[in-house]
């Protein structure tokens, strides 16, 4: 029975290509030597075998021709020889290395582009050369539920780059796509793990702890993409409110908490003014109240004092106790 293949995880080794410009000198001199040799020994009616040698010669010259690649600040390229890794250049320039090395990585991909725009972005992402600039990912808007139960809209930015080459291009089909696909997975798994707001006492929640639930969703997404040799930067959401459906009666709820929260705070200072007008009037000696007239006094001071309409007084012409 064969043995079951055993996954492996690709570790990136930082090579360096030959220097492009001594072998574009000799690959044209070899261009441009051997039809000019072809020509002579012809006309010198030459050995047959002299002219297959300059034929054999312009086509190593074509080979070794495309054997160049340049790369840009901020790109890479992994080498690739009859399927074994043989390292990544990360160096900018002019380079040369072996014109055997595989330009793509396979055309798996390719099979599911019908349109030349597909097919293209298709090649591109199969390509052995890579971008290490970092990049954004933009999630659409997802529909998920909180830790309540509320389903939330809910969409988040990422920031990431390629730390890894070969993780990238060996250990995952398609990086861009697999950062695609852990991100909006991340963010699901985040926004079921908090309310979005008004949550217990001292609880995070979506909406009251966006830096810590964007440090939560960057270490969440570090992990998953760690595989793909891909390292997350940043990561923040960029759009958060109730679902269409529970919208209103959210709102409802919590105009009516802000409401109550508003009175409580006019209540508790309303007593606090009422005790300390009592008290001015004790200490300065200026009336003395019974229990009863104390109570009426409360009660209209509060009544003034709390009332969200503006109160009218009554004179009162007569004595106190009239």
């Amino acid at each position: 029975m064969p043995s079951p293949s055993v996954r492996t995880h690709t570790l990136e080794i930082t090579t360096r290509a030959i220097n492009g410009w001594p072998m574009l000198c000799l690959n044209l001199l070899l261009l441009f030597s051997a039809p000019v040799g072809i020509v002579m020994t012809a006309r010198q009616h030459g050995d047959p075998l002299h002219v297959l040698g300059f034929a054999l010669l312009l086509l190593v010259a074509l080979v070794l021709l495309s054997g160049h690649f340049t790369l840009q600040p901020n790109e890479a390229r992994v080498l690739i020889l009859f399927g074994r890794y043989k390292g990544t250049v990360r160096e900018s320039g002019f380079h040369w290395a072996n014109p055997f090395l595989a330009r793509t990585r396979g055309g798996v991909a390719l099979k599911g582009a019908d349109t030349p725009k597909t097919a293209a972005q298709a090649f591109s992402s199969l390509s052995t050369k890579l971008s290490l600039r970092t990049r954004n990912f933009s999630s659409g808007t997802l529909k998920v539920n909180d830790k309540r139960g509320n389903p939330v809209e809910i969409a988040a930015v990422v920031v990431w780059r390629i730390e890894d080459t070969a993780q990238a291009v060996f250990d995952v089909d398609d990086c861009a796509s697999y950062v695609q696909v852990q991100s909006e997975s991340a963010i699901r798994s985040i926004a079921s793990r908090y309310a979005y707001d008004n949550g217990e006492e001292h609880e995070l929640t979506l909406r009251g702890g966006a830096d810590e639930v964007a440090h939560a969703l960057k270490e969440e997404l570090q992990v998953r993409l760690a595989t793909a040799g891909v390292v997350v930067e940043e990561a923040r959401l960029t759009h958060l409110a109730y679902a269409p459906e529970i919208a209103p009666a959210m709102l409802r709820r919590q105009q009516a908490e802000a409401m109550i929260a508003a009175r409580q705070i006019i209540v508790r200072n309303a007593v606090g003014m009422v005790h300390m007008a009592l008290r001015e009037l004790d200490d300065q000696h200026m009336v003395r109240l019974d229990e009863e007239r104390r109570a009426a006094m409360v009660s209209n001071l509060l009544v003034v004092l709390c009332g969200t309409n503006e109160a009218s007084p009554v004179i009162n012409t007569g004595t106190l106790y009239a």
